[in-house]
């Protein structure tokens, strides 16, 4: 062999690895999501920004294929067998139990990475917080806990003796994990009466605001769910409308032009959600990773809204609200 040639294979030869190794294997997740991709996009960019900050970058080491129901929780099973027969590497649940019970009822292999806001131990989604077992964890919200909360700042912003709405979603059957009776507790201590109101879907949320106020009530809980995550733009027009002052989980809705919000941030949720996929990919297993609490928690007013609504907000509210859009 000619020496020019000799040295021109060893040059290929030496690239060869350098290519292969700029090249790195992708790990597959999947992303299962109740809403749509439109509604969801501050989400989604959480999610990424944790892959990120556990060392993952969409493109580079890792792809993530996207499936959305559309707020029909009857495409959840089939979307979810979809990524398991795509065979992802982990499959992300970004919001609500009963997708994530669907992607359970899938797989028992692959790793499941959630955030609810339902108890995920009275929901059976996991053993224990400490010690989920089986191939499931992620970061609960604490939204049921919270709603007493929710009841108490809705009177301190509209006090009265007037009754409270509760807007619930009928077909969740885990938003109704916090029963009934202790939203009913905690109105009977503000001396108001309670009123719980169904809707499963778009329409029926405008037939609910019709009963609310043909029952005369003074204020609305909005209690946490993916349709109600979802439409929270809808929710907030028929408030206004309807001169109904409204408290809602999520920090969009008062962005949307409703009252207020109070919850767990999901934005922060979501970031330790793509931390704790970022982690599985690693090699650590879901049953040793303990289910995170929420730790970042809002409380938001928008002024305008109140002033629209004839409300001057008490001082007391300002003083401890995290936003106050003006």
């Amino acid at each position: 062999m000619r020496r020019r040639a000799f040295i021109t294979l060893l040059g290929g030869a030496a690239a060869w690895p350098l290519s292969a190794r700029a090249q790195e294997p992708k790990s597959i997740v999947g992303f299962l999501g109740p809403g749509s991709p439109e509604g969801e996009v501050r989400f989604v960019s959480a999610f990424r920004r944790g892959l990120n900050e556990a060392g993952f970058v969409e493109g580079r080491n890792v792809t993530i294929e996207f499936r959305w129901a559309e707020n029909d929780p009857k495409h959840l099973p089939e979307l979810a067998a979809d990524l398991v027969a795509r065979r992802v590497d982990v499959i992300v649940v970004p919001a609500g139990t009963p997708a994530v019970m669907a992607a359970k009822a899938a797989t028992t292999i692959i790793p499941i990475v959630f955030q609810v806001g339902a108890d995920p131990v009275r929901s059976g989604l996991v053993a224990s917080l400490n010690r989920p077992g089986g191939n499931v964890s992620g970061v609960s919200g604490l939204a049921q806990e919270v709603v007493s909360k929710r009841i108490g700042l809705l009177n301190e912003m509209k006090p009265g003796t007037g009754p409270i709405a509760v807007l619930l979603n009928p077909t969740d059957d885990f938003a109704g994990l916090t029963p009934k009776a202790e939203m009913q507790a905690a109105s009977a201590a503000l001396k108001r009466p309670i009123e719980f109101f169904d809707a499963a879907d778009n329409r029926e949320i405008d037939a609910a605001f019709d009963k609310m106020i043909s029952k005369r009530v003074d204020a609305l809980v909005i209690n946490p769910n993916n349709l109600f995550a979802n439409r929270a733009g809808q929710i907030a027009i028929l408030a206004a409308r309807h001169v109904l002052p409204a408290i809602h989980p999520l920090s969009d809705f008062p962005h949307l032009g409703g009252l207020m919000s109070y919850g767990a941030s999901v934005t922060d949720r979501l970031r330790q959600v793509g931390m704790y996929t970022g982690r599985i990919l690693k090699g650590e297993k879901p049953a040793d990773l303990p289910v995170l609490q929420a730790a970042k928690f809002e409380f938001v007013i928008n002024l305008q809204t109140a002033r629209t609504l004839g409300i001057m907000v008490p001082p007391t509210l300002l003083a401890i609200a995290d936003e106050v859009i003006e």
